[in-house]
């Protein structure tokens, strides 16, 4: 009290010493409050809980992580260069649609899109929509020559991969796509995507306007019910495109249930903020007196910020419905000790080895990851590690799967533990650039050399085959083909 206050006044004065004991109590009261939130989200066995309230915990540690990957800054960060990106890119990417659309005669439907998805800009998202149709009509792609259409293209494909690139960090994902499958996937994405939007858009406007639905619509309550649905469609339509980005944008295999959970989160999040900057646009008239003639612009950039926003919010929804096991782990992942790495490296290597002597299909990331009980992020570094030893061959399949790279009888499980002990290591700093000092040395030889004793001789193929015959026995049945190779 004495320090807060200053002087050794705060003593004997009753009312300052009240109210200091009021501020710690009312601290301590938040802290156990706290304590008790934290105690209830993330150390309660859902398993046991009646099916709403774990469903709630569930749904608490979820908006939990995903509002911390917000304070983080991932998520912004990203979303800021998309924008960037998205300013260079969208004239041409207008362009390429608005070329493969013109061949089918619906080439002014494109309006009618911006439109809707400028809506929340008021007026100044009309004006925009008419300037950006001005610059598309005014590019003539079959006039532009080689260099032009190169350039054309090159921006197009910029920003889908950056869009994939934002995907697969919020999924965790460390691979990239190969340049030849990204440069067919991006350009199908281009050259398809816009058909199929604009018609199932079409088939939606042709369906409502059949004399059968025209019918319905003087009939009570089916009028009703169709005046609501045609509401409730701009959220449908939302929520699908949004499915669709979640499921097939990331390198990474996305389940519909997860993709839809995120898509029905940014989709409520699109209409709604949409309808609020729509009224904030409204109501301010101080932007225009600031920013002039530049208002327009930063309006358009801090729409196209919040639209992008709303879209990654929605991608982490996905992931953590789909991986529950980063709702403890966070975005940090799993920090594996070596030891943990090297019982990793041994458990997926011998279960490679297992399914290649029972003549079963070679394992993909996903499925190591679920039989060792790892998050994939984590299985994937080890596997990184191990593949950069020598030991494994990624194959060419979709997804890939993982294959010895060496005969297992060449592969002895001393040197694999020694490379998944030394990774990360590099001529810059290892261990030869230590201060030396000969008792540790020569206890570090000791351990080596005892170490080297007990695996001496042993090789992935003793490893994979004693497992073999030993869960053969376990489980009273027989291998005959592993048994005969042992």
């Amino acid at each position: 009290i004495r320090s807060i206050g200053g002087c050794s006044s705060a003593r004997t004065d009753p009312a300052r010493l009240l109210g200091l004991t009021g501020i710690t109590q009312a601290a301590m009261s938040i802290n156990e409050l706290q304590k008790i939130l934290t105690d209830t989200i993330w150390k309660t066995d859902t398993r046991s809980l009646p099916p709403m309230t774990a469903w709630a915990i569930r749904t608490l540690r979820v908006l939990y992580r995903v509002l911390s990957d917000l304070v983080d800054g991932q998520l912004t960060l990203r979303a800021m260069s998309l924008v960037y990106t998205t300013l260079l890119s969208l004239v041409p990417l207008l362009a390429v649609s608005f070329s493969v659309l013109k061949g089918f005669g619906v080439h002014n439907q494109i309006e009618p899109i911006l439109l809707n998805v400028l809506s929340p800009l008021g007026e100044r998202g009309v004006e925009i929509t008419r300037q950006i149709i001005e610059f598309v009509e005014n590019v003539k792609v079959g006039v532009l020559g080689s260099v032009g259409l190169g350039l054309l293209l090159f921006f197009v494909v910029s920003l889908t991969q950056k869009i994939e690139r934002a995907f697969n960090h919020t999924w965790r994902v460390t691979e990239h796509r190969s340049f030849a499958e990204r440069f067919s996937e991006y350009i199908s994405v281009i050259l398809i995507g816009p058909l199929l939007i604009f018609s199932a858009i079409g088939i939606t406007a042709s369906i409502s306007s059949t004399a059968v639905v025209q019918s319905l619509l003087v009939i009570e309550p089916f009028g009703t019910l169709i005046h609501s649905a045609g509401k409730v469609l701009p959220y449908i339509l939302v929520i699908a495109a949004f499915t669709f980005f979640y499921m097939f944008v990331p390198n990474t295999k996305v389940r519909f249930r997860s993709a839809l959970m995120g898509a029905t989160v940014a989709g409520v999040l699109w209409e709604t903020v949409g309808w609020a900057f729509a009224s904030f646009i409204a109501s301010s008239t101080n932007y225009t007196a600031i920013y002039s003639g530049f208002a327009i612009l930063v309006m358009f950039m801090i729409w196209l910020y919040l639209a992008w926003l709303m879209l990654l919010i929605g991608a982490s929804m996905a992931f953590y419905h789909q991986n529950p096991e980063y709702l403890v782990l966070g975005r940090e992942g799993l920090r594996m000790s070596n030891r943990l790495k090297e019982r990793v490296a041994l458990l997926a290597m011998a279960t490679i080895a297992k399914r290649f002597y029972q003549n079963q299909h070679a394992a993909t990331l996903e499925q190591l990851a679920r039989h060792v009980s790892v998050p994939r992020e984590a299985m994937a570094s080890v596997l990184g590690e191990i593949e950069s030893a020598g030991f494994l061959k990624r194959t060419g399949e979709e997804p890939p799967t993982y294959l010895p790279a060496r005969a297992l009888e060449t592969i002895p499980i001393r040197e694999l533990l020694e490379d998944i002990r030394a990774a990360g290591e590099s001529a810059t700093f290892s261990e030869k650039r230590l201060n030396g000092d000969p008792d540790i040395d020569d206890l570090l030889r000791r351990i080596d050399g005892a170490v080297g004793d007990v695996l001496e001789g042993y090789t992935l193929r003793d490893l994979a085959l004693k497992s073999l015959t030993d869960s053969s026995f376990a489980e009273g049945t027989s291998n005959p083909k592993a048994i005969r190779a042992s």
